[in-house]
């Protein structure tokens, strides 16, 4: 597609596989990446079909309830795939739907995150960059709850935490700490990426 983000978007939507590998063992994510396509990486990677999501919207096994309400999909599927994970920007597209910014709503979403995250980490192809994703947002879920349930401001009073700067710097420290503690609550140690994201992390002092 040419570094074409809409047409990378309609491939996907339209069924395109994104584990398929060409001649070379490529797949269509290494390819958009060798030749600078980032763009079009971050959409493929960013990718969450509708349909897995809604697998969970209907009763599973010996289950009478789904684990996510009909009405939750649409506005969780819209967070899930947003490319922007600034915590700042997920916690304003929770506050902007008035299902999901409910502390039931928010608690059956990131069950279902977690959910996905463990399938991400257990298929044959998996998928660490996916999975660290949902764990990431589930994380954010779950201080949105404490602050819908503690604080008078709610979430109002989370972006506030989040945007608060160091007096001497303006430095985030609320925020660094709530990234920080979602990369070592990730439950699965053995993953390449989170052994990255732990090198990088460990020499920058607060």
């Amino acid at each position: 597609n040419s570094g074409n983000k809409e047409i990378t978007w309609m491939m996907l939507e339209a069924g395109a596989e994104t584990d398929v590998v060409n001649s070379v063992g490529r797949t269509a994510a290494q390819m958009a990446a060798f030749v600078g396509q980032h763009d079009c990486v971050t959409i493929i990677n960013n990718f969450f079909p509708r349909e897995r999501l809604d697998y969970y919207t209907k009763p599973q096994g010996l289950d009478k309830d789904p684990k996510l309400p009909v009405k939750l999909a649409a506005p969780l599927h819209k967070i899930i795939t947003t490319t922007n994970m600034h915590p700042v920007k997920i916690v304003l597209l929770v506050k902007e739907n008035p299902l999901l910014a409910e502390v039931d709503a928010l608690q059956k979403c990131y069950r279902v995150l977690d959910l996905i995250c463990e399938k991400c980490m257990k298929q044959k192809d998996m998928n660490e960059v996916l999975a660290m994703k949902m764990h990431y947002i589930s994380c954010i879920f779950q201080k949105c709850v404490t602050f819908l349930k503690e604080r008078e401001d709610k979430l109002d009073g989370f972006i506030k935490s989040l945007l608060k700067g160091r007096d001497k710097d303006g430095f985030p420290v609320y925020q660094e700490k709530l990234i920080r503690e979602s990369i070592r609550k990730f439950p699965y140690c053995e993953a390449t990426l989170l052994q990255q994201l732990v090198r990088s992390i460990a020499p920058v002092e607060l």
